[in-house]
C-alpha cells in the first residue's frame, strides 16, 4: 500500500517542464483540467437554471444570449487567474513584470482592443441583440453571433459577415427590430408628360395592394412628387412587417406596376436630352 502511495506520489510529482522559477507537475495538470471541467460544469447549469427561469419568449431570446456571453466571459477570466495562481503564476508579478510589453502590445493592438471594449458595450448595454436585423453600410445583416471582437451577421444572399463591434458602436446603425411591427417603404417612378396623373396614381396603389406582404389598403399611399426633366416623378408608400427580405417585395411590386402601365398605355421614359445647333453665315 505504501508502495503504490509512493508510486502515486511519484507520478503526480514529476515535472513536464521546469523554468527555474516556475515547474508544471502532473499534479498541477490534473489540477488545471479539474478547473476547466468544473467550469464547463458550472456554466451549463447557469445556462439550464437561465432557460428555466426566463419565459421561453421570442423577445427574451437576445437578452439571455447577452447574459450568457456576460457570465462565459466573467467566469472563464476568474478561471484563469486561478489556473495561473495554481502553477505559481502570481497575476500582479506578471502584470507588473510585463508592464513594457503590455504598453508595446497595447499601441500596436488599438483597433482590436477598440472592438473588444465595444464587445463588451454591446453585450452590457443590450440595445442590440442577437436575432436583431441591422443595416450596416447599405447591407442589412441578421445577427447570429456577438463576440468580444467581432459580430456575425447574416445578409440577403445567405452570405456570413463578421463586423468589428466598433463599427456598430461608432457608426450610425438601422436596427430594424427596434422599429414598430410595421415599417413603411417607398418605391419611386417616372412616366411620361401628358399621362394620366388620376390614373397613374389609381395603378401604383392597386400594385402595392395586390401584393400579400403589404399591409392595409387604407395606409398605401401614391403621390406626384417632381416635374422632372424628362418625366412626371411619382411615389409610392407602403407598409410591410417582412424588413429582411422587402427588396424581393419591392421587385415584385415593380414588376406589377410595369405590366399595369403595359397595359394602360403608360409610358416610363428614358432621359433626354435635346441638342439645338445653329449656322453661323459668313458675311
Amino acid at each position: 500500500m505504501e508502495r503504490s502511495e509512493h508510486l502515486l506520489r511519484q507520478i503526480l510529482d514529476f515535472k513536464l517542464f521546469d523554468t527555474g522559477q516556475y515547474s508544471l507537475t502532473v499534479s498541477r495538470l490534473v489540477v488545471i483540467v479539474l478547473i476547466i471541467i468544473a467550469t464547463k460544469i458550472f456554466l451549463r447549469i447557469i445556462k439550464k437554471s437561465l432557460l428555466k427561469t426566463t419565459r421561453p419568449a421570442a423577445d427574451n431570446n437576445g437578452n439571455l444570449y447577452s447574459l450568457m456571453q456576460i457570465i462565459n466571459y466573467v467566469v472563464w477570466i476568474i478561471a484563469s487567474i486561478i489556473i495561473l495562481d495554481s502553477i505559481g503564476l502570481k497575476i500582479t508579478a506578471l502584470l507588473t513584470g510585463s508592464a513594457a510589453l503590455l504598453v508595446g502590445v497595447g499601441l500596436g493592438l488599438q483597433q482590436t482592443f477598440n472592438d473588444f471594449i465595444s464587445g463588451i458595450i454591446l453585450l452590457f448595454e443590450g440595445k442590440t441583440k442577437v436575432g436583431d436585423i441591422l443595416e450596416i453600410d447599405q447591407d442589412v445583416l441578421v445577427l447570429k453571433n456577438i463576440g468580444l471582437r467581432t459580430t456575425e451577421g447574416v445578409n440577403r444572399d445567405g452570405i456570413s459577415i463578421f463586423v468589428p463591434n466598433s463599427k456598430i458602436i461608432n457608426n450610425k446603425v438601422i436596427n430594424w427590430t427596434h422599429q414598430a411591427k410595421k415599417t413603411r417603404f417607398r418605391i419611386d417612378v417616372g412616366v411620361a408628360y401628358g399621362s394620366d396623373i388620376n390614373r397613374v396614381i389609381k395603378l401604383l396603389k392597386e400594385s402595392a395592394s395586390e401584393h400579400p406582404e403589404v399591409l392595409s389598403n387604407e395606409t398605401i399611399e401614391a403621390r406626384l412628387t417632381a416635374f422632372g426633366d424628362s418625366s412626371l416623378n411619382f411615389q409610392l408608400l407602403f407598409f410591410s412587417r417582412n424588413v429582411f427580405r422587402i427588396e424581393k417585395i419591392k421587385s415584385d411590386i415593380r414588376k406589377t406596376i410595369n405590366e399595369k402601365f403595359d397595359k394602360n398605355g403608360i409610358t416610363i421614359p428614358f432621359p433626354q436630352m435635346d441638342i439645338y445647333f445653329s449656322k453661323k453665315e459668313n458675311g
